[in-house]
């Protein structure tokens, strides 16, 4: 009856939905954004998608998305209404049984094509990341091309999800399979607008499970691209669905008992909300959480190759990334490069991410821009001192007079205690610490709370053999700065970066993703003198 109940108010819910107000995008594969957005432009509003159509919110609270490079409001975004939620997630568990039941082959050659479709737009993804987020076209490109190394590893679904099967006794079989979920709730952040929903999007279709997203307020534009390219897969309608806002939404995600797991990938505080509630509800729940990731450097390294690698790390997108140099550790001598790699890093050309010239973009809004002046500002007040000072940075032209920009920043003479060093900035800024060994290095990584990333370059194998025998961190990289695997791995992060279980995408994803059934069955191939058995009712032991 329940089950009943649930199917008469899912179709009364998404029969609501077919009487609102559809919306188109505002980009195609072969027209999309080249430029900012001039001033006075009407701002485009954003749509939810839900049971395979863009549908435009009733909501009476919208907020502004801005382009960080300019601050001019490009588009509005809805507080997705109750009834919306209600709309999105009745989809997605009326769709679940439909979905669940398409051959796996079915599903791998839905996959398949969905990966020739984002291909096809990896272009007019990027450059609407590049407008609402900020992040040069060529970064935009490599967000989007590492969500699809995702998709791509999803078609490999037919080898990932094999079930066993054994002969546990004479005529008894048993046999394993994993089956999906159900309704996943995803929550994604700002600083990959297509990476983190790539992360888990692929896997969740492929397994059989359905979908509700919630992309970051601030970015919601490449989200809803690839929810139209799952839609052009062949994906039924009500298997993913896209809705919108802050704090109401995802408390409904948490909440709502027809949604059985839960991903997350985001700050701290945000990130212990969802995995205690979600957990204490019982739901699955896998969580990215914040970082503080260091580079350590040997004498015996190849100074100009991690220079360049370092600088690389600790500037690109501005900062913005989740496994993102943020620590430089000099052990003993390497001090003295410091010159030389200030030099380099005040070599970079900060701008429009439009601009082919640019190395690293704005932040994402003037409260990061502003929190990273204050934490500057207390750390040399705390005894740090500043080797290369990227405040007050603008661009030539006056259209970006009012950006988020800031320089490269390199902060020295700075340790635990101090805030340059203990909170995860999120900008383009480099706190040094400098030590006279590799085990002074691997004591400060290893008192560290975060575990997401660290990278030690040296010339030597057994000095790195013996750094990653003793560092206790996720994600692990020689002469690598950012060791984040390929997705035939999955993303490792440990200790303080992560909370769950089971780490996203990867045979964990695929874990995360679906549970185990056992199939025991016995087929008697010798029924001679069946009938003068009788009934046991001991403990069963099979021979």
């Amino acid at each position: 009856m329940l089950n009943l109940a649930r199917r008469t108010t899912a179709r009364a819910v998404l029969s609501a939905v077919r009487t609102k107000t559809t919306l188109s995008l505002s980009s195609t594969v072969s027209s999309f954004p080249t430029d900012h957005t001039k001033p006075g432009q009407e701002p485009y509003l954003t749509p939810s998608f839900i049971n395979n159509e863009f549908i435009k919110s009733e909501s009476s609270e919208w907020f502004d998305i801005h382009d960080p490079a300019t601050n001019y409001v490009v588009s509005k975004v809805p507080q997705s209404t109750p009834e919306e939620l209600e709309a999105a997630i009745a989809a997605a568990e009326a769709a679940f049984p439909i979905w669940k039941e398409y051959s796996i082959i079915k599903r791998q050659g839905i996959a398949f094509k969905f990966v020739q479709l984002l291909r096809e737009n990896l272009d007019r993804i990027a450059s609407v990341i590049v407008l609402e987020q900020g992040k040069t076209f060529v970064d935009a490109q490599g967000d989007v091309t590492r969500g699809l190394q995702v998709a791509e590893a999803a078609c490999n679904i037919t080898n990932d999800l094999k079930g066993e099967t054994l002969e546990v006794s004479t005529d008894m079989e048993t046999k394993m399979i994993r089956e999906p979920l159900g309704v996943i709730g995803s929550i994604c952040p700002f600083n990959f607008p297509a990476m983190v929903p790539l992360w888990s999007l692929p896997l969740i279709l492929v397994t059989g499970n359905t979908a509700v997203i919630k992309p970051s307020e601030r970015v919601p534009g490449a989200s809803l691209i690839i929810a139209e390219l799952v839609a052009k897969a062949g994906v039924p309608p009500g298997v993913v669905n896209m809705v919108h806002g802050k704090h109401d939404t995802v408390n409904k995600l948490i909440e709502d008992p027809r949604i059985k797991a839960l991903n997350f990938v985001g700050g701290d505080k945000a990130g212990k909300y969802i995995y205690e509630k979600g957990a204490a509800l019982g739901k699955r729940v896998q969580a990215n959480l914040g970082a503080k990731n260091h580079l350590v450097v040997l004498p015996d390294a190849n100074k100009q190759q991690f220079i360049n690698a370092l600088n690389g790390a600790a500037f690109g997108a501005a900062g913005q990334r989740c496994m993102a140099i943020s620590v430089l550790v000099t052990v003993g001598e390497t001090k003295e490069w410091l010159a030389d790699i200030a030099k380099d890093a005040g070599l970079l050309k900060v701008g429009s991410g439009f601009d082919p010239k640019s190395d690293l973009g704005p932040l994402i809004n003037p409260t990061s821009l502003t929190r990273t002046h204050e934490i500057i500002e207390d750390s040399l007040k705390a005894g740090a001192k500043l080797l290369l000072d990227g405040r007050g940075y603008k661009p030539a032209e006056e259209r970006f007079a009012n950006g988020n920009f800031l320089a490269p920043t390199i902060i020295t003479n700075v340790g635990p205690g101090i805030r340059a060093y203990d909170e995860e900035i999120f900008a383009p800024v480099l706190a040094v610490v400098n030590v006279d060994t590799i085990d002074d290095a691997i004591e400060l990584v290893n008192n560290n709370k975060y575990g997401n990333g660290v990278a030690i370059f040296t010339s030597s194998g057994s000095s790195a053999q013996y750094f990653t025998k003793r560092i206790d961190v996720g994600q692990v990289g020689v002469n690598v700065p950012i060791p984040v695997p390929l997705p035939m791995f999955s993303f490792t992060g440990s200790r303080g970066s992560f909370l769950g279980d089971l780490n996203f995408y990867g045979k964990a994803g695929v874990t995360f993703l679906t549970k185990p059934k056992t199939i025991t069955s016995s087929w008697k191939s010798n029924l001679i003198d069946e009938h003068i058995l009788k009934p046991s009712t001991s403990m069963p032991v099979q021979q």
